[in-house]
């Protein structure tokens, strides 16, 4: 009797415990998977930006369709680019004190703006407030031969570099 009743309560626990583990759902994966991208002078150096963005795909789709020019853009997909400098910097001949601030651009065929805002957690540009912008300036565009399926970005001692389809943008960067 003792058995058979410790067989019960064993196999209730088992079931309650599957059933749990059972119900679990996980989200699939992102469409514009999210990636981080550092900026060290060297391998064990200290870093001295991080950029943290989502990775949209044109999929047959034209840039000029999913970043439109003259109109403010998050910098990615989803959830707005956030950028954290480690130390105080130069980007785009603005001086930046360190922290961390929410990344965007006004893409156009020539230049495009990028805009460092206060604004931090934001999705998307349609919270965008422009009294928030802590730096404001222009880059210049060039065309690649090579074109780039998924938005991109990385560092390198020229600064920071954008870019997706054809078009890229370097944002010179210094201490």
């Amino acid at each position: 009797m003792k058995k058979s009743i410790l067989s019960v309560f064993a196999l209730a626990f088992i079931m309650l415990a599957s059933t749990s583990v059972n119900a679990q759902k996980f989200a699939g994966m992102d469409k514009s998977p999210l990636d981080v991208s550092y900026y060290r002078t060297s391998r064990n150096a200290a870093p001295i930006a991080k950029v943290v963005y989502s990775r949209p795909q044109l999929k047959g789709r034209s840039l000029s369709k999913l970043a439109p020019n003259g109109k403010v853009w998050r910098t990615g997909a989803n959830e707005s680019a956030e950028i954290t400098f480690y130390q105080d910097v130069k980007l785009g001949g603005e001086s930046v004190k360190a922290g961390t601030y929410s990344l965007f651009t006004i893409p156009g065929e020539t230049q495009w703006t990028v805009i460092l805002n206060s604004d931090l957690h934001t999705w998307g540009a349609y919270g965008y407030k422009e009294a928030n912008d802590v730096a404001r300036f222009k880059v210049d565009t060039k065309t690649s031969g090579d074109s780039l399926e998924a938005f991109s970005i990385a560092f390198d001692g020229d600064g920071m570099h954008m870019g997706w389809d054809k078009t890229r943008v370097t944002v010179p960067m210094g201490m």
